[in-house]
């Protein structure tokens, strides 16, 4: 079963989210901020992180390039969800260090493809 921390500040996106993952047999833990991410990040193993981009503390693009830099968390694949997809925001994730880009509100059929296609990709977290 993959481990997945979901980094995400709004309760009705993360309640939402966390249950259909939960229903799609993944385990998940839950962050409300980018600091509290970085530090489960950093706590606990994770397959996979879904990076909300706007959050309070430390704001998505920041926590991504910071788990990035750090050799303990830089191979975990990270996944950015922004509600605001501007022209320039995927590549600015990706500048950011996130393995891939997603759009708000959530659709699970897109979104399940590529954490699928990342968790195949990397080793399975101990």
């Amino acid at each position: 079963m993959a481990k997945i921390l979901l980094v995400e500040d709004n309760e009705m996106n993360r309640d939402m989210l966390s249950r259909r993952l939960l229903r799609k047999g993944f385990e998940v833990d839950l962050a409300v901020d980018g600091a509290q991410g970085v530090e489960m990040a950093r706590a606990k193993p994770f397959d996979l992180i879904l990076m909300d981009m706007s959050l309070p503390v430390i704001n998505g693009w920041d926590a991504t390039r910071t788990l990035k830099a750090d050799p303990a968390t830089q191979g975990v694949p990270i996944i950015a969800l922004t509600a605001h997809a501007m022209g320039g925001d995927r590549e600015k994730a990706l500048d950011a260090g996130a393995d891939d880009y997603d759009t708000k509100p959530v659709e699970l059929p897109r979104l399940l493809g590529k954490i699928e296609a990342l968790l195949a990709k990397a080793p399975a977290a101990p």
